[in-house]
């Protein structure tokens, strides 16, 4: 019932062990510094730039092909960007420079999985259950393979050898499930996704399998609304929760709440053909005719073959007197299946109703005719009926879903992937809630339907109005993948303004719009550079500090992960020696400190920039001192009352210092003006 999510959330890539990967160099430079463009291909990997980062380890592939780091790190990218093919390649060629890299196994593993070549897969997996033999998700990852192969009697054996090591392991238990559902075992199913939930209840696909059981094999929709009720709750942006909740709502002859949810679905995703289809037919329902053909039509736009919708359009161009448009749409539907009683009876009211006398009575005998031959077979007897009727039912079969809502097919696997630990953030791993993260200026900003995410800063509009910068500038919280061209544009512009710095004036502007082109190529480290130049030459320069500010930040979570414990497997143990974790904890709050201080100038140069003090709050909470940032998320909120985002994080901060009905109210007021996580948040503290 659910739709396929893209690979991006269903086969996470843990990039960020990946990037603790450190290759080996060799002190001979060649035609580039191949480690430099290693280190910001990785950082473009981090921060999920897959096209940039492909480019930057395409750089060292061609100076140092015997390497295996950049194709097991161009693999990744390719992961990511869905292809599969390219990524095992990628796999391959890393295993053949290093066959250490247990890692590779696993991400070419997935590649193979998706490109259903699970033999390839679970050989892969076996190669890294070698290494490490009790590694999760080698296991599930082979059960899920054995599954697949309809290997019920291995895949269950992988599951108990994956359960006996982690009790625990929500996944498994859903995996498990979803093998016992082949194997048409729906109440050791069930036991398996209640166990599941008891131990997380935080897996939305995990009620979201229950309810289909009790949807499609017990007919229960009233409990099968609780649990789409629950998973909603958990993910309210997928749309495909909500069509599937108001096909159990229309079965619970809830049809206001029905249609509520398919205006949602599609204001959620527009483009859902499935969404437009069943508020077609509900539209129809309740006479709404002229909206349900924009329904039918927009289906049709994306699916000309769609004959569901086609049939349904005409019967409606029919009702509201377009009978010329009814009989085009009822020729095409016909063409496909001929034998279409109904359909030939329709077209032949339609074509008596422009004058076409002729016409109308030959398709009104046709269909006279067909009934009586499928009378005439109902009278026979079956057994000696069967090759008569085929083609007749079989069109008969197909035209009873003329008018059925669909739900949107499942796919709640236990998807292949290679786990994030600690991809990124500042929070507890279990609780898995991110506050809204730092705003940053940037030349490509995201539209939010759901909020409006205009962000006004007087400096960023004064300095777009001088045409001093090559781009328009602004200001977001959500970062925006590049595609070739516009990375192209950037390394265009750095070589541009390499000339004019280079050539003796040196204005302060130019060197802030060079530090803004490496800030989109993942350079922090090089922008932090041009940023400081650019505040050396004009000390008042708000907008130099806001973006040093950041690009330390970026920093700052780069030298984190190098300094993590999460890293790939090469077939040794690396031992973290003693007191590097008390040096990692002294060079955070350097860096901290330095970004409050940069802030800090921001905050007094420009006093009623919100989001200098947003930023300010957020890197309070890296060093967990939420009281100051629950300060300064206040003081945001003092000057801007709409401020959604510091709504949501300030009530994250009540919430960690155990003050529920503040942490409570904020997120309640955040979720109303459009965050949507807040909901999430708040249903886990009802529990």
């Amino acid at each position: 019932m659910i739709q396929n999510k893209n690979i991006t959330t269903s086969a996470r890539i843990f990039i960020a062990a990946c990037l603790a990967f450190i290759a080996s160099f060799s002190h001979v430079q060649a035609q580039i510094n191949t480690q430099q463009v290693m280190n910001i291909g990785r950082n473009a990997l981090y921060f999920e730039d897959y096209l940039l980062s492909i480019q930057y380890f395409n750089q060292v592939v061609k100076a140092k092909p015997y390497l295996a780091e950049p194709y097991f790190y161009r693999s990744i990218a390719k992961l990511e960007l869905e292809d599969y093919k390219g990524a095992e390649e990628d796999c391959s060629l890393a295993i053949e420079r290093n066959p250490f890299i247990v890692d590779a196994y696993q991400v070419r593993g997935i590649a193979r999985q998706t490109l259903h070549d699970l033999r390839g897969a679970i050989a892969d997996y076996e190669v890294g259950l070698r290494y490490m033999p009790e590694h999760k998700v080698f296991l599930v990852n082979k059960a899920v393979c054995e599954q697949e192969l309809k290997e019920y009697g291995k895949a269950d054996s992988t599951y108990s050898t994956l359960l006996r090591i982690y009790p625990k392991y929500e996944n498994a238990y859903l995996g498990r499930a979803q093998l016992r559902l082949a194997q048409g075992d729906t109440l050791q199913a069930i036991a398996d996704v209640d166990r599941c939930i008891e131990l997380s209840r935080n897996l939305s696909s995990a009620f979201v399998v229950r309810a289909e059981i009790n949807m499609k094999y017990h007919k229960d929709y009233a409990l099968a609304l609780k649990d789409m009720d629950e998973a909603i709750k958990l993910e309210p942006n997928f749309a495909g929760y909500f069509i599937n909740r108001a096909y159990m709502k229309y079965n619970l002859d809830d049809y206001f709440g029905a249609m509520a949810d398919y205006d949602y679905a599609v204001s959620l995703d527009p483009t859902n053909v499935t969404a437009h289809f069943n508020r077609g037919l509900m539209r129809t329902e309740v006479s709404e005719n002229n909206k349900a053909i924009e329904d039918f039509s927009y289906v049709l736009r994306s699916e000309p073959d769609n004959f569901l919708a086609r049939y349904n359009r005409a019967l409606l161009y029919y009702e509201t007197g377009q009978y010329r448009k009814a009989i085009a749409d009822y020729d095409i539907v016909l063409e496909r299946y001929p034998n279409f009683e109904a359909g030939l009876f329709a077209r032949s009211e339609c074509k008596r109703k422009i004058g076409d006398l002729a016409g109308g009575e030959r398709d009104y005998n046709r269909s006279r005719d067909l009934h009586k031959q499928k009378k005439r077979i109902t009278d026979e007897d079956e057994a000696s009926a069967d090759e008569a009727t085929e083609q007749v039912e079989s069109e008969s079969a197909v035209m009873n879903k003329f008018h059925t809502l669909l739900t949107v097919e499942t796919d709640n696997s236990v998807k292949a992937k290679y786990e994030n630990k600690s991809r990124g953030r500042i929070q507890d791993n279990n609780v898995k809630i991110d506050p809204e993260p730092m705003f940053f200026l940037s030349y490509y900003i995201k539209e939010d339907k759901l909020r409006d995410n205009t962000n006004y800063i007087k400096e960023v509009t004064d300095l777009n109005a001088s045409r001093l910068l090559p781009f328009t500038l602004g200001l977001s919280n959500t970062p925006v993948r590049l595609y070739e061209d516009e990375i192209q544009k950037h390394f265009n512009s750095i070589e541009y303004y390499n000339s004019v710095l280079s050539s003796g004036q040196q204005r302060s502007v130019d060197f802030f719009a060079r530090a803004m082109d490496f800030m989109m190529v993942r350079n922090p480290a090089q922008a932090i550079a041009d940023f400081t130049r650019a505040i050396e030459a004009s000390p008042k320069f708000a907008l130099a500090y806001m973006g040093r500010s950041y690009a330390r930040y970026l920093q700052l979570q780069l030298d984190t992960q190098a300094a993590g414990d999460d890293r790939p497997t090469t077939g040794t143990t690396a031992s973290k020696p003693a007191g590097e974790g008390l040096l990692m904890e002294k060079k955070t709050n350097f860096a901290i400190n330095e970004i409050i201080a940069d802030l800090n100038h921001v905050i007094e140069l420009s006093p009623r920039n919100v989001y200098a003090l947003f930023n300010k709050g957020n890197a309070y909470i890296i060093i967990k001192n939420y009281t100051e940032a629950i300060t300064c998320f206040s003081e945001a909120i003092t000057l801007k009352p709409d401020f959604g985002e510091a709504y949501y994080n300030r009530g994250l901060m009540y919430l960690r210092l155990g003050n529920k009905e503040r942490g409570v109210a904020d997120l309640s007021k955040a979720g109303e003006l459009g965050i949507l996580p807040s909901y999430n948040v708040l249903k886990r503290m009802s529990r």
